[in-house]
């Protein structure tokens, strides 16, 4: 799904910049250009941050 439809950022793309280790929206907005432009899409990429934060992390505990 597009997140950032100005910059055509995908959030498996936010996903992918997390496993690389893209650790803040700062750095995500470095890397892709999100929420540059009209800003509209800051609350949902910060939102895929925090999920794909929360899916890597449990992600170690699974055995």
């Amino acid at each position: 799904m597009y997140v950032c439809i100005c910059k055509a950022v995908t959030d498996k793309q936010i996903q992918e910049y997390r496993q690389q280790g893209v650790n803040t929206f700062q750095q995500l907005r470095e890397c892709t250009g999100i929420a540059t432009q009209c800003g509209k899409c800051s609350v949902d990429a910060r939102s895929f941050m925090q999920q794909s934060t929360s899916l890597s992390n449990s992600a170690l505990y699974v055995t």
